[in-house]
């Protein structure tokens, strides 16, 4: 199987509540084997244009996973935190 990654551009909007979200995340990674590989602040554009300030990098085992875990009931009831603490574009890449 082909690892599977979603890759989240962040801007904060509320750090409480971001902090709050980031704590709930692990969890519903778990039953997926999702990790998180990469979180980081933006420390400069080398090229082009960026509108996030924060990266955060999950690798699952397969995209199957990645779908499954981003859908799960888990997941999804902690989207309305995630929405109110910051604007965030989720995006998924397979190898």
């Amino acid at each position: 199987m082909k690892n599977a990654y979603v890759i989240g551009q962040i801007s904060i909007k509320d750090e409480t509540k971001w902090m709050e979200y980031r704590n709930k995340v692990p969890a519903t990674l778990v039953p997926w084997e999702g990790e998180i590989v990469f979180r980081g602040r933006l420390s400069s554009v080398l090229s082009g244009e960026h509108r996030h300030t924060d990266t955060v990098v999950i690798r699952f085992p397969s995209l199957k996973a990645l779908n499954s875990w981003h859908s799960s009931p888990q997941y999804q009831s902690i989207v309305p935190l995630r929405q109110a603490a910051a604007n965030v574009d989720l995006l998924s890449y397979e190898e």
